[in-house]
């Protein structure tokens, strides 16, 4: 995550970070997602099933594509200098917009929303995180995410 100074950090507020890297959502992350939450549904994880509904295939867990937040935003969030750790602190809003089809490529638009220091030492950070498919209009998720970093 790159860090800025904290007099710094007002300069992002409204600003796009970025965007990270394309990721192809398989059928083996999303089955390993299935057995780690036992949520089991046909329409994640049987492909014949699933082809007869209106997704015509497999689709990924709407908390699977939330869960890879962190991983597509890793490179693009700004933190203050010196954070020594930085925790999710929740989301103030989340719409799954459009399910995310098992082989499709997804990547993360992030900008940044607020950043305020909560207690001494303390940045609240808040962004909106949009998981755009690729060749589709209309994104996954549209997140406001909340990390909490701590100098």
């Amino acid at each position: 995550m790159p860090q800025v100074p904290v007099a710094q950090l007002k300069d992002y507020i409204g600003k796009e970070l970025g965007h990270s890297e394309w990721l192809t959502v398989d059928q083996q992350r999303v089955n390993q997602f299935a057995d780690c939450t036992g949520d089991h549904q046909f329409i994640h994880i049987d492909a014949e099933k699933a082809a007869q509904t209106p997704f015509g295939g497999t689709i990924a867990h709407g908390f699977l594509s939330l869960s890879l937040l962190p991983m597509l935003s890793g490179d693009l969030m700004v933190v203050p200098e010196g954070t020594r750790m930085g925790v999710n602190y929740g989301l103030d809003s989340l719409r799954f917009i459009q399910p995310v089809r098992v082989g499709s490529r997804v990547r993360l638009g992030l900008t940044l929303i607020d950043a305020y220091e909560k207690n001494p030492g303390q940045w609240l950070l808040k962004a909106r995180a949009v998981m755009e498919i690729e060749g589709s209009e209309k994104p996954a998720y549209i997140a406001e995410t909340l990390a909490l970093c701590v100098l």
